[in-house]
């Protein structure tokens, strides 16, 4: 039985279950920051195509996930289609919350409470380590894409645009 080790999270426990090789990247989380994605990659001095942000969106009726880099936007036409839905919006908090058991800022694709329909970006599949959400606010977690893709049950689609700002 895999025991969960001190300040373990849902997702470092998910990893661990499944065999997997991470890297764990704590950092002091700024309240005050504007972005919590762009926050990791800054205070971690990592390439901000490698940090992925975990999105939660409705399309048509139901909840699916959007895994996209920090330095981009979630294209919700895409991500729609890429599920074989027609509309896609972007979730309450609340009901993200309440949905993957973590906060927002803090929300992992991994180890969720509900598993929920996985998407990862396409861009993400061409890179050695991907970072992610550990599970709270200042911890990410370095793995294979592939890894990600498979502990996930994820598709991958390409459902990021350039960031309006980027």
């Amino acid at each position: 039985m895999a025991r969960r080790r001190a300040g373990g999270t849902p997702a470092t426990i998910a990893l661990e279950r499944a065999g997997l090789a991470f890297t764990s990247h704590p950092y002091v989380h700024d309240p005050a920051a504007a972005s919590f994605g762009l926050e990791a990659a800054e205070q971690l001095g990592l390439d901000p195509d490698a940090v992925l942000k975990t999105l939660v969106a409705e399309v048509d009726g139901r909840l699916v996930v959007a895994v996209v880099p920090v330095s981009t936007r979630l294209d919700l036409k895409a991500l729609a289609a890429a599920v074989g839905g027609k509309r896609a919006t972007m979730a309450d908090p609340a009901v993200a919350e309440r949905s993957t058991g973590y906060v927002v800022g803090g929300i992992s694709p991994l180890g969720q409470r509900s598993r929920l329909e996985t998407v990862v970006d396409a861009s993400a599949t061409g890179r050695e380590t991907v970072y992610v959400s550990g599970g709270k606010r200042g911890l990410d977690l370095g793995l294979a894409p592939a890894d990600l893709v498979a502990l996930t049950g994820a598709l991958v689609a390409p459902v990021a645009r350039a960031s309006a700002s980027g």
